[in-house]
């Protein structure tokens, strides 16, 4: 079993999230109310949709782990999944974005952003956000 796939599996029973098909069209994703929370892409990626506000609220933490990817002026984050810490990182990621759409919820469920899935351009460590 894939370390995307016991995340799904574990992510799967949490009574806020329902799995659904993505918006991108591609893998498997999980919904909270109108919102997609979680694209599973691969065996090893998963987009995130964390919001441009707590992804300003914990870049630091974000940029200093090699498991996440920011993209530039995206409210998703890329999460690495290789092992098991990589996974409890996505639940802990999960959990602040459930909390952060319950805090601020979309007006308008059909403009969401797009996931990362296909972007070219990554942040690195130094590189500014500009959400």
């Amino acid at each position: 079993m894939t370390a995307a796939s016991r995340a799904l599996t574990r992510l799967a029973t949490w009574p806020d999230l329902t799995e659904v098909r993505p918006s991108c069209g591609t893998g498997r994703a999980l919904r909270s109310g109108g919102v997609e929370i979680a694209h599973f892409h691969s065996d090893r990626s998963v987009d995130l949709h964390l919001t441009g506000r707590a992804i300003r609220l914990f870049e630091r933490d974000l940029r200093h782990s090699t498991a996440i990817r920011l993209r530039p002026g995206s409210p998703w984050v890329t999460v690495h999944l290789e092992c098991e810490t990589d996974i409890d990182l996505l639940m802990t990621l999960v959990s602040a974005a459930l909390q952060a759409h319950q805090r601020c919820p979309v007006a308008d469920v059909a403009v969401l952003p797009r996931c990362n899935e296909d972007r070219e351009v990554a942040l690195t460590r130094e590189s500014p956000v500009g959400i």
